[in-house]
């Protein structure tokens, strides 16, 4: 339950603010710890049907988590008591789901966990990865620099994978309009002028057949198609959520010609800038091949891994170890050698981050430059053919008049 509550502080401010609890009483307790004197709290209403939607359907992006980690570096930095800062930025968070979560994190400062142990409660906001990172830096004593590599660490990996998801979003919206225009064409206009034409009486080519007789088609059949695509649709987003379509899915993203070399590129800059970044917070490189795995975002590259964790655990070299598989190129795995022979392995692992991010950039720059050169000649003659066969019949017909 969440509970609305006023305060006074130790400094005779008055404080107002709400709280998650499981009951009023451990509400009370929660809040009595961190020397406030009510003066009154009471339940919040659970609100309405579609503000529950609203929270349901409310997500924290990548984004946000960048905004929040340097909120955080940049307090811990003055050194403002971990309880106070998280007290602040549930004040100042704007998303219902984020200061909830927040004000859940300062009550169980207040009951004594640790940072780290206050985060790894809270999955929705903070990934294992990111529970692990703060754990090494509470460790460490340098928690304030951990944040700030995180939140670069994020930054850099949503502004490449919104590089990659606006790259894929242009030529699919393009070719989804092309679809509909067409569809449309076929359904609204060419059965108008398809009676036109046959009741002309004259022959027609075998090009306008094959139009009148698609747009019949589509008339008489074509809500059986959209139950169909859309069931279709639903099954195959069931299978790719299934352990072996998730796998198959990822096969296909590494495997399909052209885009292949853009996620492969993807992956690699993600798994040596993860690294890079653990080993610069002094995680140990098995926990951080371990890590790593859940965050690559690929099951294949995941299984590489994990099975790279195992060689390295039975005492194994990282570069061999991430050889065995074949999925790693040979560049990477040279330059890993050569960062475990000098002990400059993160040195090396920045390195490599940095220039897979400039291949992915460059990647998705070929790539539009290469799809849109296609789209405008597939999306022009598809036009083309459609006009043709329907405006030279036409044409046939008002020169026989």
């Amino acid at each position: 339950m969440i509970f609305k509550y006023k305060a006074i502080d130790q400094s005779a401010n008055q404080k107002e603010g709400t709280i998650e609890a499981v009951s009023l009483e451990v509400a009370i307790n929660s809040l009595q710890k961190r020397g406030l004197v009510l003066s009154s709290i009471d339940p919040l209403e659970e609100g309405s049907f579609f503000e529950k939607r609203i929270s349901f359907f409310e997500k924290v992006s990548s984004k946000d988590l960048v905004v929040l980690s340097r909120q955080m570096s940049t307090l811990f930095e003055a050194q403002v008591s971990a309880l106070r800062v998280f007290e602040l930025l549930a004040s100042q968070s704007e998303k219902p789901i984020m200061r909830r979560e927040l004000n859940e994190i300062a009550t169980d400062l207040q009951a004594g966990n640790t940072i780290s142990e206050a985060l790894a409660k809270h999955p929705v906001l903070f990934s294992d990865f990111y529970v692990n990172m703060v754990k090494s830096g509470e460790e460490s004593g340098k928690l304030d620099q951990t944040l700030l590599y995180l939140a670069d660490y994020l930054d850099r990996t949503h502004e490449v994978t919104s590089k990659v998801k606006g790259a894929l979003f242009y030529p699919a919206f393009i070719i989804f309009t092309f679809i509909v225009v067409m569809v449309l064409m076929l359904t609204v206009v060419i059965p108008k002028i398809g009676a036109i034409l046959t009741d002309a009486g004259q022959g027609l080519p075998i090009y306008t057949q094959i139009i009148i007789n698609l747009s019949k088609f589509f008339v008489d059949y074509g809500i059986f198609l959209l139950i169909l695509v859309i069931v279709g649709g639903f099954f195959l987003w069931r299978y790719i959520r299934t352990e072996a379509g998730g796998r198959a899915f990822d096969q296909l993203k590494i495997s399909t010609p052209i885009v292949q070399i853009l996620y492969r590129k993807l992956y690699l800059s993600r798994i040596a800038d993860n690294m890079n970044v653990m080993l610069m917070s002094g995680i140990p490189i098995v926990r951080g091949l371990e890590l790593t795995s859940k965050v690559v975002d690929n099951k294949i590259f995941e299984e590489v891994l994990l099975q790279a964790m195992e060689d390295v655990k039975s005492g194994s070299s990282i570069s061999d170890a991430m050889m065995k598989s074949g999925e790693i190129p040979g560049i990477f795995v040279a330059m890993i050698k050569i960062g475990e022979e000098t002990g400059q392995l993160g040195n090396i692992l920045k390195t490599l981050a940095l220039f897979y991010r400039r291949e992915v950039i460059t990647a998705i720059d070929t790539l539009v430059a290469l799809i849109e050169p296609v789209m405008i000649v597939f999306l022009g003659f598809g036009v083309a053919f459609l006009l043709a066969s329907v405006l030279i019949p036409i044409y046939n017909i008002s020169g026989a008049m």
